[in-house]
């Protein structure tokens, strides 16, 4: 089954939401970094996230989430844009810790408590947009709600998930976002609070062969106007071209010595973890570039 993101309103336009189914995304992302699974859980949340908060963007537009926490996982770092494309990694992937006191994987424990989530938006314009708060709970969710709160002052609820097998495999990811617009009655603010509160986990519903349509209308109701569709896919936007360019745009000194003292030269993407390699007559065609 494809991975699926919907866009839309619900109570005459009083919220707006999104869900997301994102296997396959984080299955990806899981396989490239062989991350183990309470990693797993927190890159592919974090991946969830920036998927959705992507699909606020217009054209170009991108953002980049760091997540930066006291826990063993060290830094989370995603990318995502307004098409639905996502990259992203983990500092430490090989993190492994006993089951939490719920029996689950402990996310918070991996992330910490004490630290940092970051938003950074590139809008084209002059100046990126920053936004950042103190983590609260380390969960992600919470994490990201308080996010949208304090940083962006739109009241939201969100809810992350990842079902990890016992061979490391991703067996469900998803999520929502609910935003409470201006004007909402105090009614329905408190009908939509009880749905949260009454919510069964992303995975529980995604393993009940729930979409991300189903899952807004456990908190909406059949009132739910649905404005776009897209499928969120891992994209990298490194490439051997690309590379090339930046070692060319080195200058021809620098290449110069990277081909006398170490005969080749090795660029890792931390995204994509992929790694390109260049033997020496490959950098000296590269240096003949450059000079001219």
């Amino acid at each position: 089954m494809k991975d699926q993101l919907v866009r839309g309103t619900a109570w005459n336009d009083g919220i707006r939401v999104f869900a997301a189914r994102t296997t396959a995304l984080v299955g990806e992302l899981q396989r490239r970094h062989n991350t183990y699974p309470v990693a797993t859980a927190a890159l592919g949340r974090a991946a969830t996230a920036a998927a959705m908060m992507g699909n606020m963007l217009k054209g170009q537009e991108k953002l980049t989430i760091q997540i930066k926490g006291d826990g063993p996982l060290g830094q989370i770092v995603i990318d995502a844009n307004a098409a639905g494309e996502v990259r992203g990694y983990v500092d430490n992937p090989h993190v492994h810790l006993p089951s939490n006191a719920q029996g689950k994987l402990d996310v918070a424990g991996a992330v910490g408590r004490t630290g940092y989530l970051y938003v950074i938006k590139d809008l084209g314009m002059r100046e990126p947009y920053k936004g950042s708060v103190p983590l609260i709970s380390g969960e992600l969710g919470e994490d990201f709600t308080y996010y949208f709160a304090l940083s962006e002052q739109t009241p939201s609820a969100v809810g992350l998930g990842v079902l990890v097998d016992t061979d490391n495999s991703v067996v469900h990811a998803g999520g929502f976002i609910v935003q409470v617009m201006p004007g909402l009655k105090e009614e329905q603010l408190t009908r939509l609070e009880k749905a949260v509160a009454a919510m069964p986990p992303v995975t529980a519903l995604l393993d009940q062969g729930e979409t991300p349509e189903g899952i807004l209308k456990f908190l909406v109701g059949d009132d739910l106007r649905l404005l776009d569709e897209i499928e969120p896919k891992f994209q990298c936007q490194c490439s051997e071209e690309r590379v090339e360019r930046t070692l060319i745009s080195m200058g021809k000194e620098e290449l110069r010595r990277l081909i006398d003292e170490d005969g080749h030269a090795e660029v890792h993407c931390h995204f994509c973890n992929e790694t390109y390699r260049f033997d020496g007559p490959y950098l000296e065609a590269l240096f003949e570039r450059a000079a001219q």
